[in-house]
């Protein structure tokens, strides 16, 4: 699979911003407070070396998209590393090939590629401390037939949002992911 077409199919950062209709308040507000460290140089600068790109398989109803591409995107401006968007649901024969367990079309998926459009790494959907959160959130849900599920769930899902959106060590914690991963390949 050339990943090269794909790259060039997918829409720039400010197209896809600017065209959702979900969590756009949301993920701008990340974008703008979410800050790098400056103790980051060193792999903001391996990464540029290295002239990597980024695809990224998302859609704008996804919470975990809403705080993770701000975060991919500010560590993209600091890399000079080029970033396309492509909707999941209108790419399943790149999305299947990212499948989270084998079976999840979980999102995002970050693919990031040399010039040659070869994948060089991928991360996604979620940083392992955030999908520790995620899991004890669902833990506390009561069963999927009982009366409340449906209720307690939109709850949950209200509870992460705002958490995703508020608490900068979740921030930090996909940051910290989102490196291990490149660090992993670029060193």
């Amino acid at each position: 699979m050339n990943l090269q077409e794909w790259f060039e199919k997918g829409l720039t950062p400010e197209d896809y911003i600017n065209n959702m209709s979900e969590h756009k308040e949301n993920l701008l507000y990340v974008l703008k407070n979410f800050h790098l460290s400056s103790e980051e140089a060193s792999l903001i600068d391996k990464v540029s070396e290295a002239n990597w790109r980024v695809i990224v398989l998302t859609e704008d109803w996804c919470g975990d998209a809403m705080v993770n591409i701000p975060i991919l995107l500010a560590m993209a401006k600091a890399a000079n590393m080029e970033v396309r968007m492509l909707h999941r649901d209108e790419n399943l024969e790149l999305m299947d090939q990212y499948l989270t367990n084998g079976t999840s079309r979980a999102i995002p998926i970050f693919i990031f590629i040399n010039e040659e459009g070869t994948e060089q790494a991928v991360w996604g959907p979620r940083a392992p401390a955030v999908q520790e959160m995620v899991t004890r959130y669902r833990s506390s849900l009561p069963p999927r037939d009982h009366e409340d599920f449906e209720e307690k769930s939109r709850d949950m899902i209200q509870a992460l949002k705002e958490t995703y959106r508020t608490d900068e060590s979740i921030w930090q914690e996909i940051y910290r992911s989102i490196k291990t991963t490149l660090a992993e390949r670029l060193y």
